[in-house]
């Protein structure tokens, strides 16, 4: 572990490290967001119930293209900030999802498609990184920097919250995420980097986050270092998680062996980062209960108007 981790038995005593942004008074009852999306007709959760079970959601109308707004928006951001945008599988060998992640994820999150050697990918960090697996490159195209935009699959097991209607916790979403590939001197370098971009989405978004340290017991088993980026909830009163950001040294780097060359007959294990630019279930449940209007209605945040097609409240009648 960093020396910076602080040392903790669970997620209880994950370290609250700095907040951006100040939550919103209002003047009225605040709604859930799932309540705020049904009332408006732009979410069917009783339909994807019937079909589906629990943890999905059909979204339609101003929702549907709020969700399309950001991701266009942060693939926008990413892009900007030199990052090489990639589209990737959606299903991985064995050989690849048991290198990048831990045992606890393969039994708890990961799922498994039947008779076949694959199996559905819970984030796009694992086929970005899976990509070199058993390759060599060459230190002078390092960092490597990617964004990527996937759908996403996760069974949630042991979560609390997938019985609850909305978007919050959910077997598949959206997510727009961040690797880079890079030598061991710069690794934290770029974890401050990364996160700051996270930042900055959401305060370009108006939703109010802190930035939450995670401690030694809380921390996944190949990780450095963490820090999870939380939004606020004015029904909870409360931080929640919409993404993080994670140093795994050169743990990923060895177990998939991937090596660099250095150019002088030597060759080294880079070290791997990720980090959630924007997982758009969860910045979908901030933007619906931060920017609700007393009449019911929803504002949209000004940065996503031009994805919008112009459109600047969810909720108005046609």
């Amino acid at each position: 572990m960093h020396s910076s981790v602080a040392i903790g038995k669970d997620e209880n005593e994950n370290v609250s490290m700095r907040k951006i942004g100040k939550p919103k008074e209002f003047d009225f009852e605040v709604k859930t967001h799932a309540e705020i999306a049904e009332s408006l007709s732009v979410a069917d959760f009783d339909a994807s119930a019937r079909t589906s079970g629990n943890g999905f959601y059909y979204l339609q109308g101003d929702l549907a293209l709020l969700n399309q707004a950001l991701i266009r928006f942060v693939i926008d951001k990413m892009v900007s900030k030199g990052f090489l945008y990639v589209e990737t599988p959606l299903m991985l060998r064995s050989a690849v999802i048991q290198n990048v992640t831990d045992l606890n994820d393969m039994k708890n999150q990961i799922y498994k498609i039947d008779d076949e050697d694959l199996y559905l990918i819970g984030t796009s960090e694992h086929s970005l990184i899976g990509r070199f697996i058993d390759t060599i490159l060459s230190d002078k195209n390092l960092p490597m920097k990617f964004a990527s935009y996937s759908m996403c699959f996760r069974k949630e097991i042991g979560s609390h919250g997938i019985d609850e209607k909305g978007l919050f916790r959910n077997h598949q979403f959206n997510k727009v995420e961040m690797v880079v590939i890079c030598r061991p001197d710069e690794s934290m370098k770029f974890f401050e980097e990364m996160q700051g971009i996270t930042v900055e989405i959401f305060k370009e978004l108006g939703i109010p986050i802190r930035i939450l340290g995670i401690c030694s017991g809380d921390l996944g088993d190949l990780k450095h270092i963490q820090v999870d980026i939380e939004a606020w909830s004015p029904r909870k009163k409360a931080y929640f998680e919409v993404g993080s950001c994670s140093n795994l040294t050169d743990c990923q780097a060895r177990k998939l062996k991937i090596r660099v060359d250095n150019g002088k007959g030597e060759k080294y294990a880079p070290h791997t980062l990720n980090n959630t630019a924007l997982a758009t279930s969860r910045a979908m449940v901030a933007i619906l209960e931060n920017y609700q209007q007393k009449d019911g209605t929803v504002k949209v945040p000004d940065v996503l108007v031009p994805y919008m097609h112009g459109e600047k409240v969810i909720g108005v009648k046609k």
